[in-house]
């Protein structure tokens, strides 16, 4: 249990390093870093760690290294330029409890820039937030995660046990990164993920599962269009029935999901056919996500998936004799249900009390983070906590910078009572 006086000054010494933090987390947003652009903003960070006297283990993330791991998801995309980093403190003599600090640095693409306010990678603060992409999703919580033990280093203190600095790659559409943290040895008594929650505690998250349906049609010039069979068009009522089973999963609620009208989404979110515009396209492929919820077998989705592809396509008199083939790459993820009542939830839930005034909420995802990785498979409390983000995946993206500072103050009590303090060497 913290002295007040020491809680006092750690809330103090965070809002002495705000406008730092503030600054830093601008100059993080600068960088574009989508998928397989992220090594600089990487090599931002591991020089951010080794600043403040972390031990950085920067490596690039191999295939052959996971895919035999539980929680791993193919990939269709090169990993020659995909580095991990984790910073590591470690106690002159571990006292407390040890933790992993967890946070992404990849962000998803921009879209149309010309449909931004501003420049997506040019960081601005309006009416105290700051706009830019992946500001809210997740680079505030990674600042977050470094001002927290900066607070406790401003006041001669440290940690007193291990803690783990991670930020990785792939959280946007595999998981991987975190993944490769744990085949690589990094193992804790609990894992915050700054993923930016509003405040709230996440107790439960639905899978995710990336698919492409791959559609083949019969050409024809388009003036005897009767004779082909249409691709393109073929996907449609494939679609409508792969929406058909979202409604009947929906129907049937997962306990932890009870209170929620709506939460497994499937969404068509890319789709592209065809050669020629005067030909009946012979060729059609739709990606879609669809969510699961946790405790469903992965094979036995997929194995749902294809039956329904395949019954929608039985009605096709092409598609019968050449039915559509479901390929799956990008996540393959379960959902994840936080288990209640950890000594590390009970104090996370403790220091926000302490800084909010009031208890903290949970609150149920309709998407996925990391968590899964620390808590299904390595059985690490696993809390996702951070800062209050709108239109995040969307078009001027943006973070509230004072819930980033509350979160900040919040992770510092956290850190301090979690690990217990020693004196910081120089």
């Amino acid at each position: 249990m913290l002295a007040p006086d020491l809680s006092q000054k750690l809330l103090r010494a965070v809002d002495d390093g705000f406008q730092a933090q503030v600054e830093f987390l601008a100059d993080l947003t600068r960088f574009p870093s989508t998928r397989g652009n992220e090594a600089r903003a990487q090599d931002f960070m591991a020089a951010a760690m080794r600043t403040r006297g972390l031990t950085v283990d920067r490596w690039k993330v191999a295939v052959e290294d996971i895919m035999h791991l539980p929680g791993f998801s193919p990939v269709a995309v090169s990993y020659d330029d995909a580095w991990n980093v984790v910073g590591t403190h470690r106690a002159k003599a571990a006292k407390g409890h040890s933790l992993i600090l967890n946070g992404h640095i990849d962000v998803v693409p921009t879209g149309p820039v010309d449909m931004w306010a501003d420049p997506p990678f040019a960081p601005r603060i309006v009416d105290g937030w700051m706009v830019g992409r992946g500001a809210g999703d997740m680079k505030a919580g990674l600042a977050a995660n470094l001002y927290a033990l900066d607070a406790i280093a401003r006041l001669g203190l440290a940690p007193a046990a291990d803690v783990y600095v991670q930020s990785v790659i792939e959280e946007e559409c595999t998981g991987n990164g975190a993944l490769a943290c744990l085949a690589r040895g990094y193992r804790a008594e609990a894992a915050l993920i700054t993923e930016p929650s509003g405040g709230t505690l996440t107790g439960a998250q639905v899978g995710v599962m990336w698919i492409q349906v791959k559609v083949r049609g019969k050409p024809a010039h388009v003036a005897y269009a009767g004779t082909g069979s249409n691709a393109i068009e073929a996907c449609f009522p494939i679609i409508a029935a792969l929406h058909k089973l979202e409604h009947r999963w929906n129907e049937v609620k997962h306990p932890a999901f009870a209170g929620h009208a709506h939460p497994i989404n499937f969404v068509v979110s890319k789709i592209e056919g065809g050669d020629w515009t005067s030909s009946v396209p012979s060729w059609c492929t739709f990606d879609m996500r669809i969510g699961l919820y946790p405790g469903q077998d992965l094979a036995a989705v997929r194995a749902e998936v294809e039956a329904t592809v395949a019954a929608a396509a039985s009605d096709d008199p092409f598609l019968a004799k050449n039915p559509p083939r479901v390929v799956y790459h990008g996540f393959q993820a379960e959902g994840y249900v936080l288990p209640q009542g950890s000594e590390a939830q009970l104090l996370l839930e403790k220091c926000h009390q302490q800084i909010a005034g009031s208890a903290l909420a949970q609150r149920v995802g309709t998407g996925t983070t990391d968590a899964r990785f620390y808590g299904l498979y390595a059985g690490i409390p696993a809390l996702v906590y951070g800062p209050t983000a709108e239109n995040i995946h969307a078009f001027d993206e943006r973070v509230d910078l004072e819930s980033m500072r509350r979160v900040t103050q919040a992770l510092a009590l956290f850190v301090a009572e979690w690990c217990g303090v020693e004196a910081r060497v120089s």
